[in-house]
Parts: structure tokens; sequence; C-alpha cells
């Protein structure tokens, strides 16, 4: 049986336009032409290195930022449709759709208390009666992110950053949502605290059947959290496959190289792997190559991947590739 798509993103862009010097303009394509699908129930991460797009295409889908172009649909209804102007309003998906910021700190207002920042979207969808349940659905929030309820009355600068970023879920899951954006919840933590959040991640998902859009660029966190993995490369999808099926049969070359430098425990086993060394910087968004994003550093360029830009397509069963060796 075919598991539920909650959300289809077709084609998506997101431009910026920024200036050059005192009378010209220049636009970023922080996001180009990207399209997946998530299942109910799955986490899908989105790897890449920073400035790829990660973080604006999460926050494109959720429409806290506008997106340029495409099309979104969630729950089989259409969110975003193509331009700007004279889009479906957000209110009722807001309590749907939620995100988890990447600084722990700098997402929560540092005047607010834990009771306050928890409670405002409590107050804002009016989820309760009565002040008394106001303060019991808080507190049965802090209890199921690990957070003591003493810290009711406390504010965001007395909190490790680990505690900081449960304040943080606590606050997205306030609105019993179906889908959250974890835009890299977990990178600004140290590693044993990682693994405590990550852990509690897969937890509330099991008991809530929550989805989640995992962005990071850690790829042993992302393989361990997530069912699939995408990713992406100057705004493109550039590979698109299952968690185990990447790291065994990784086809992009931008992927071999990304894995490549993940280290690993045992001496022995390190020392047999042979290295593919990512060299060059990543172009500019604002004057991206011609062609092929990807070519000006790939080891096996052809004459098309100069002229051409290659689609996402599937390559074996389940497992995409924007790559014309294939």
């Amino acid at each position: 049986m075919e598991k539920e798509i909650l959300l289809d993103v077709k084609h998506l862009k997101k431009y910026f336009e920024v200036k050059q010097g005192i009378f010209q303009k220049a636009t970023v394509k922080a996001v180009d032409d990207v399209s997946f699908q998530i299942h109910r129930g799955e986490t899908l991460g989105l790897v890449g290195e920073s400035g790829c797009g990660k973080t604006t295409l999460g926050r494109a889908v959720l429409r806290i930022v506008e997106p340029t172009d495409g099309e979104i649909t969630f729950g089989g209804k259409t969110i975003f449709n193509g331009e700007e102007k004279n889009q479906p309003p957000m209110t009722d998906y807001r309590k749907r759709m939620q995100i988890v910021f990447q600084d722990p700190y700098a997402s929560l207002d540092p005047r607010k208390t834990v009771s306050d920042i928890i409670g405002e979207a409590l107050d804002i969808h009016k989820l309760y009666n009565e002040k008394s349940e106001r303060q019991q659905k808080i507190l049965e929030l802090m209890n199921l992110v690990g957070l003591n309820e003493k810290f009711y009355n406390r504010y965001p600068h007395e909190f490790s950053g680990g505690q900081r970023q449960r304040i943080g879920i606590a606050r997205a899951l306030a609105v019993s949502p179906e889908f959250i954006v974890c835009d890299e919840p977990v990178s600004a933590l140290d590693v044993s605290i990682q693994a405590q959040v990550i852990n509690m991640l897969e937890k509330l998902q099991k008991e809530r059947g929550l989805t989640y859009l995992f962005i990071a660029h850690d790829l042993a966190v992302v393989k361990h959290i997530s069912d699939r993995i995408g990713v992406l490369y100057l705004g493109h999808l550039v590979e698109l496959a299952e968690s185990e099926e990447l790291y065994k049969n990784a086809l992009h070359p931008y992927t071999q190289m990304l894995l490549s430098a993940v280290p690993i425990a045992d001496p022995d086993e390190s020392a047999k792997r042979e290295r593919v060394i990512l060299e060059g910087e990543v172009p500019s968004p604002i004057n991206p190559p011609s062609g092929c994003p990807f070519r000006t550093r790939c080891p096996y360029p052809k004459e098309i991947c100069f002229v051409e830009t290659p689609s996402l397509k599937e390559v074996e069963p389940g497992h995409f590739a924007a790559c014309y060796r294939y």
C-alpha cells in the first residue's frame, strides 16, 4: 500500500533581488526549480554545504518567505500556486505546519518567560477556554520535551543551549502540528546534547505521527534520523534516495564527495577508504555557471554539462539523480 503524500513540492523557486552598486540590481537564485514529496509519517533529510539554499527552501515550503514560483500542496490542498499575489491564506495551515529554528537563542524572545513563549501559540489560535487550562497545557508540553516544571517562569538566558532548543520544540508542538521543518536543530549543540534532542524528536514522531523535513549539514545525524535524503547544491536538488541506499550507492559526484568527508570511527576502515576531495568554492548564486551548477567542481564534466541543466531523473527504483553520467 502506497503511503499518503503529505507535502508535494513542484518546481519551487525563491529568488531575491540584491543591490550591486548604486543603480544596478542582481538576482540571487537561492532555490531554483526544486521538486520533491514527503509522505505522512516519514523524515526527509536535506543536506548540502552552507549557502546552498537549505534554510530558504524550508522557509519557502512553510511560506515564511513567499516563493517566487512553483506549486506547494499540503494534505491534498494547494497552499501556493505560482506568483506571490492572490495566494490562499495560511492561517489555518499554521497549526498544521511548524518550524524549529536553527539558533535556539535568537529564535526565543529574551523578554518573555518560558510560559509566555510556549503559550503564545495557544493564545493566537485560542486553544484553551480558561487560564488554568492554558497553564496545564504548557506544563504538559514542558514535560513532553524534558523540561522541569519549575522552569515555568524563567527566561531564555537562564537555560543551556540544549534546554533552549527544547523550548523551541515545545513551542512548535503547542498547536499539535502534523508537519515540522527542523532547520538544523542540533548544529549549535554539543554532541551528547545532539543525541538527546535527536532521540526526543524520534520519540515524538512515533507518539504523535509527525512528519519532518530535517535540514542539516552533518551527514551522520541525517543518516540516523532520515528515511530518505535529498542533496541540495546551489539551490538545485541533485540527488534523492532512501537513506541506506544513498550511503551505499551515491550517484552524483557531489554526494560522493560529501560522503567521503564523513569521518569513520574505525581507523583501519578509514585508512582503506579512498577519499574524494571536493575542490574549489561554491559559485555565487548571483552569477551561477551555465548548464549544470556543479560542473565547475566536477571531475567528470561533459560538453552537455556546459549547456543544459540536468533534470532530476530516476536512475534506479526510488533513487533520483541530476547528472548526465546516468
